[in-house]
């Protein structure tokens, strides 16, 4: 096991997503030499590959024996979280692709801020593995942005996550989003033993979206847009969240933005009384028909990941 300075090391310093890979490899082939194996790597560097690995984490990830290696219950959790690495590297790979693209594109989707970050880049992923000829570009903005793109033809599909869809467009509901309220933890709100009331709420200045993106939209919708002028207007929600961290005042985000912060401490959530705070994320297009072709194969994909989520 490695000494104190090795284990406290930030996890980017050292991490390695080849040792990564192999882990999952081997949770899902059975054994290190058949998870070596299904990635192309020696049984020898991988033996390493996990050596070096628990001794950064501190704990063991698999037990040996001479009947051969199994994970250990820390091993199993670790996979989990290894899981989630993987899937964001993909998600990071096919959004960096996607805003990349050139004039050749075939097919050009737009995408308000919260689905963009948090969804889309894995709905993309899924539709590269069926149709690799077909190039996609992303374009983000906010859901007003994105609606004026469908009207306008530049896009031929669109995800927002704004109630207020105009009569033209035709949508369908894609998810249920939570909205949850969010505070830094050294925020009065901390030390409260009661949910806010959606009175209380609507009367605290909040730091907030712009006018235009749907998660503003949905908050005026849900407690009125009748509100106290916002601490501070941002255009993006990793914005908010430093600025909910760094004590500048409390914010209603997508609990899609906000699980990690609330995880490891950095933020907490504020319950709010009445039943929880809650919008549509939806796809959208303009015409008379459902999308057809590309357009419509990955609009399937986003109705089928999120009903599978």
């Amino acid at each position: 096991m490695p000494d104190e300075s090795e284990r406290t090391l930030p996890a980017h310093q050292w991490l390695q997503l080849p040792a990564v890979r192999l882990l999952v490899a081997v949770a899902d082939a059975g054994s290190l030499g058949a998870g070596a194996r299904s990635i192309g790597m020696a049984q020898s560097n991988a033996s390493r590959a996990v050596a070096t690995l628990e001794r950064r984490l501190g704990y063991r990830l698999l037990s040996r024996s001479t009947a051969g290696s199994r994970l250990t219950t820390e091993g199993v959790l670790t996979v989990e979280w290894a899981r989630e690495v993987l899937d964001a590297v993909e998600r990071l790979s096919a959004g960096a692709a996607a805003l990349v693209a050139t004039s050749a594109t075939e097919l050009v989707v737009g995408a308000s801020m919260t689905v963009a970050e948090y969804l889309v880049p894995g709905w993309i992923s899924t539709f590269r593995i069926g149709y690799p000829d077909v190039q996609t570009t992303l374009r983000i903005n906010n859901s007003r942005c994105v609606i004026d793109g469908v009207r306008s033809g530049e896009l031929a599909l669109g995800f927002i996550e704004t109630p207020d869809v105009p009569g033209d467009i035709r949508s369908i509901r894609i998810a249920t989003d939570r909205l949850v309220v969010v505070i830094s933890p050294e925020h009065p709100w901390a030390a409260r033993t009661k949910p806010l009331t959606p009175e209380e709420l609507a009367a605290t200045p909040l730091v907030e979206r712009e006018a235009g993106s749907g998660t503003r939209a949905a908050l005026d919708a849900a407690i009125g847009a009748d509100r106290p002028r916002p601490v501070a207007e941002l255009n993006s929600n990793s914005a908010i969240c430093q600025s909910v961290m760094a004590g500048l005042g409390p914010a209603v985000l997508s609990n899609l933005a906000v699980q990690g912060a609330l995880r490891d401490g950095r933020m907490l959530q504020v319950p709010v009384s009445g039943g929880r705070l809650e919008r549509e994320l939806r796809g959208i297009w303009f015409g008379s028909h459902r999308p057809a072709g590309d357009a419509g194969r990955l609009l399937d994909i986003a109705l089928q990941t999120a009903e599978a989520r």
